[in-house]
């Protein structure tokens, strides 16, 4: 379930109410952090139930701390999934990795997210380093195991001095097969201190169906333009309207330069057809029921490099 509501876990909605926690439960915050592209976003999807969070295989998808609950009979674990940490080269990375790093600060637990199909590289050992920093605990977890070659045996040397070096404990799993995860879990709930329910059990997401949808549509975006569109895109959504047999939605996709538009929009509309069926299909599953989708593209040159429209866009250092 999805609804719009404060940090605090009320419900304006009035959809669910906060249980009395039983006796031993535990609960927390959890970043997971890490490079881009190592599978943080299909980590917190698989681990939620749920698509919560947008994946591409396109690096630097998650733009937005997106929060993932976990509810279970002996803990709630709220999952802060944040942008891969990298070099910055316009005011949006700058913004995306300084939200990352405060992510670091704020969390009760940090699951430092490697790639396992290759040898921890120097991308990991700068998030390391910034992760020495932390005062929680941090478990390292090495994901795409499936992946792996089958002589991985340096591979895995690599991460084991790397957790060893740390004082970390090392799980391995694999996301995107949903294999090893219950230790994972098991992994991070003993990290946890005892604690409340924060949120009703029933909810996923503390993020509002609006942003979700503009996600879903940015990630037809990633996915069906690859290289061509790469980060230039961020979707406004216009208008909502819901009656008892559709949902209507009215959205914009910003781009930078006439050329990324003429792209999106294809020969004789059919890109954007593309993007927009797709988008369909998957806001369709988040509402549980039918959606008529309209997308505009407008050209906002720079948008990227202005604080300004980097705002509207909601794109902010948080707090």
């Amino acid at each position: 379930m999805m609804a719009d509501h404060t940090a605090d876990g009320f419900d304006p909605l009035g959809f669910s109410a906060i249980p009395t926690p039983p006796e031993g439960f535990r609960s927390g915050f959890v970043g997971i952090v890490g490079r881009p592209n190592v599978g943080k976003s299909t980590l917190m999807n698989a681990l939620v139930g749920q698509k919560v969070a947008i994946t591409s295989p396109t690096a630097q998808t998650t733009r937005n701390r997106l929060r993932g609950i976990l509810s279970t009979d002996q803990a709630q674990i709220i999952f802060v999934d944040t942008p891969g940490i990298h070099k910055p080269y316009h005011e949006l990375g700058k913004i995306l990795v300084k939200n990352a790093r405060m992510a670091i600060d704020s969390v009760d637990a940090t699951l430092f997210v490697v790639d396992g199909s290759v040898a921890a590289g120097r991308g990991d050992e700068f998030v390391a380093a910034l992760l020495t920093q932390s005062q929680g605990p941090v478990i390292l977890g090495v994901n795409k195991i499936d992946q792996q070659p089958a002589d991985c045996a340096a591979i895995d040397t690599s991460y084991q001095a790397m957790a060893a070096a740390h004082g970390w404990p090392l799980v391995k799993f694999s996301a995107l097969q949903a294999t090893q995860l219950d230790a994972l879990l098991q992994t991070l709930v003993t990290q946890l201190e005892p604690g409340p329910y924060y949120y009703p059990p029933d909810l996923v997401t503390d993020q509002p169906e609006r942003f979700i949808m503009g996600e879903l549509i940015r990630e037809q975006i990633l996915l069906h333009t690859r290289e061509e569109v790469p980060h230039s895109v961020a979707i406004g959504i216009d208008r909502v309207e819901e009656d008892t047999t559709i949902t209507r939605i009215l959205a914009t996709i910003h781009v930078e330069r006439d050329s990324q538009k003429g792209i999106l929009i294809g020969k004789k509309g059919s890109m954007l057809k593309a993007i927009g069926s797709d988008a369909r299909q998957q806001i369709q599953k988040l509402v549980m029921g039918s959606v008529y989708l309209e997308l505009f593209v407008k050209v906002v040159p720079k948008w990227r490099q202005s604080r300004s429209r980097l705002e509207d866009f909601g794109y902010r250092v948080e707090s």
